[in-house]
C-alpha cells in the first residue's frame, strides 16, 4: 500500500499534501499507468487521516486527469503520455531579455502572524464539490456556455442569488433587480455611471479606503462623513450636501459596529427627502455573525426604493472567484437594462453557471455553516490565547461577535505607528484603527485584528511577541 510521511506536510493541508505526493509519484513513474490506488478507508487508516482527506485528494487528482475511476472497482493511475517533458536549451539572452531579467518579482514576505490580511483560508475552499459541478456544467450546459450572457448576468445565477437572499437575509427581491459583476470594484464603477457623475458621494470615516479611491478615480465629489456611536452622522450628510452615501450598517469596517435600527430609519428619512438621494448598503461579511441571528438588511425596511444592496462571494468563498452582485431598486434596475445593454457581463458564463448550481444545490448553505463554525473556532482560540497571556490586563477586546475581525485596545505609551513598526520587526503584522481615518480625529491605541488567515498554531507565538512590546 502507498505510504507517505504526513509529518512532512508542514503548513500544507493534509489533502493537498496527499494529492501532491501521489501526483509526483505518477509523474516520476513510481506509480505506473493503470496501477490501482488503495481504497479510501484503508488508505486513510494507514495514513492516520480522515476518509474525507483522502476523498478530496482523489477528487482533485480525478479532476486534473491524473487518475480515473471504475464503478465498484476503485481508482487507477491514468496514462500520462509525457511524464518528463523535453527541456529546451536556454536561449542566449538578448539585450532586451537581459534587461527584463533584472526586474524580479518582489519576494513574498513571511510573517509569524498577519493580522492585516483578511483573505479567507485557502484550505477551506470546497475544491472537490466545485470540480464536480464544473465537470457537470461543461458536459450538460454547452449551449448555455457559448450563449452571450445579459449585461446583468445569466438568469440562472440571478435566480439562485434571489433565492439565497430570501432564505439567508429575508430579502424578497426579483431576479431582474440583481446585477452581477466581476467583484464589487466593478459594481461601484457601474453605480456612478448609473446614478450620475454630478452626484456627491459620501463614504464613512473611518472606512474601507478602496471605496473612496474608486470614487476619486472616477472624478466625482467624495465626502468623508464622520461617525458617532450609532454610525454615520446625518447632520454631516446634510452639511456636505451628499447625495449618495456608501456604508456598511450590519458590520462596519473597520470599527465592527452595528448600526441600530433608529439610525437606519433616520437614514431612510434623509434619503426620502430628495429624488437624488440613495443609500449604498455594502455588506461584505454579514454571513459571519457569530452570536445570534444575522442583522436584518437596511434594504428590508426600505419602502421608498432608496437602498442599493451590494455583496460578494469574496469572504464566503474566495476573493479570486471575482463575483459580486447588487440589488437595485426597480426603477434603477429598469434603467440599467435599458441604458447599459451594450455592456458585456464581466464574469465568464462558466463561473456563473457553476456558482448558480453550487447555490441551488444547497452546497453554498452547507459551506457557510461549515465556515461559520471554522471561523468561530479560530476566533475563540485567539481570544482564549489573549486571555491567558500577559496581555490580558493591558487590553480590551471589542466587537468580536461578528465578522472576521475585532478591535484590540492596548494600554501602551507607544504611538500606533511605533507599536506597528516594532511588531513588524518581530514578524507580526498588525494594523492600527487610526490608519483608516481620513478627515475625522482618529482613535489611538486601537488595533484591527483580522484573524481569518492566521493559523491557530501561530497565535501563541504572535501574542507572546506582542507581550514583549507592551512590557
Amino acid at each position: 500500500m502507498l505510504s507517505y510521511d504526513i509529518s512532512k506536510a508542514g503548513d500544507d493541508t493534509l489533502y493537498h499534501f496527499l494529492y501532491r505526493s501521489i501526483k509526483d509519484d505518477i509523474l516520476s513513474g513510481r506509480l505506473e499507468a493503470d496501477a490501482k490506488l488503495p481504497s479510501k478507508r484503508p488508505f486513510a487508516n494507514a495514513q492516520g487521516v480522515s476518509v474525507v482527506t483522502v476523498e478530496n485528494a482523489y477528487e482533485q487528482l480525478l479532476a486534473e486527469g491524473f487518475i480515473y475511476s471504475l464503478p465498484r472497482k476503485g481508482f487507477f493511475v491514468a496514462v500520462i503520455q509525457s511524464k518528463n517533458p523535453q527541456i529546451l536549451p536556454k536561449p542566449v539572452p538578448t539585450k532586451q531579455s537581459r534587461e527584463s531579467q533584472r526586474v524580479e518579482p518582489p519576494k513574498a514576505l513571511h510573517y509569524i502572524a498577519d493580522f492585516v490580511n483578511n483573505q479567507v483560508d485557502a484550505s477551506t475552499f470546497p475544491f472537490s464539490t466545485w470540480a464536480k459541478i464544473t465537470r457537470k456544467v461543461l458536459c450538460e450546459q454547452q449551449n448555455e456556455l457559448l450563449t452571450r450572457s445579459p449585461n446583468s448576468g445569466v438568469i440562472a445565477l440571478r435566480k439562485a442569488i434571489a433565492k439565497m437572499l430570501l432564505e439567508f437575509r429575508g430579502m424578497n427581491v426579483d431576479p431582474e433587480q440583481i446585477v452581477v459583476g466581476a467583484g464589487t470594484d466593478c459594481l461601484y464603477t457601474w453605480l456612478v455611471q448609473l446614478l450620475g457623475f454630478d452626484k456627491k458621494y459620501g463614504v464613512e470615516d473611518p472606512g474601507y479606503s478602496k471605496i473612496s479611491k474608486i470614487y476619486q478615480k472616477l472624478n466625482v465629489v467624495c465626502n468623508f462623513i464622520p461617525l458617532d456611536e450609532h454610525g454615520v452622522r446625518i447632520d454631516q450628510l446634510e452639511e456636505t450636501c451628499t447625495d449618495v452615501v456608501h456604508l456598511s450598517p450590519s458590520h462596519h469596517f473597520p470599527t465592527g459596529k452595528v448600526m441600530p435600527v433608529s439610525r437606519r430609519y433616520e437614514l431612510l428619512s434623509w434619503a426620502a427627502k430628495s429624488s437624488n438621494r440613495y443609500i449604498v448598503e455594502d455588506e461584505y461579511d454579514s454571513e459571519f455573525r457569530m452570536v445570534g441571528r444575522p442583522i436584518p438588511a437596511l434594504q428590508n425596511i426600505d419602502v421608498q426604493d432608496k437602498t442599493i444592496y451590494i455583496n460578494s462571494f469574496s469572504k464566503t468563498l474566495a476573493s479570486t472567484v471575482r463575483v459580486g452582485y447588487m440589488v437595485l431598486p426597480k426603477p434603477l434596475a429598469k434603467k440599467f437594462r435599458e441604458e447599459f445593454s451594450f455592456y458585456t457581463c464581466t464574469i465568464s458564463n462558466l463561473v456563473q453557471y457553476v456558482l448558480a448550481a453550487f447555490i441551488s444545490g444547497g452546497h453554498y448553505e452547507k459551506h457557510i455553516n461549515r465556515m461559520r463554525n471554522f471561523y468561530r473556532h479560530r476566533r475563540d482560540a485567539l481570544l482564549e490565547t489573549i486571555r491567558h497571556s500577559k496581555l490580558r490586563d493591558r487590553v480590551e477586546i471589542a466587537e468580536q461577535d461578528a465578522g472576521l475581525h475585532f478591535i484590540l485596545k492596548i494600554n501602551t505609551a507607544l504611538s500606533d505607528e511605533e507599536f506597528c513598526k516594532q511588531a513588524l520587526e518581530k514578524g507580526v503584522r498588525i494594523g492600527a484603527l487610526s490608519d483608516y481615518y481620513t478627515m475625522a480625529t482618529p482613535s489611538q491605541h486601537e488595533f484591527v485584528i483580522n484573524y481569518s488567515s492566521v493559523p491557530e498554531k501561530q497565535m501563541k507565538k504572535a501574542i507572546s511577541l506582542l507581550e514583549k512590546i507592551v512590557e
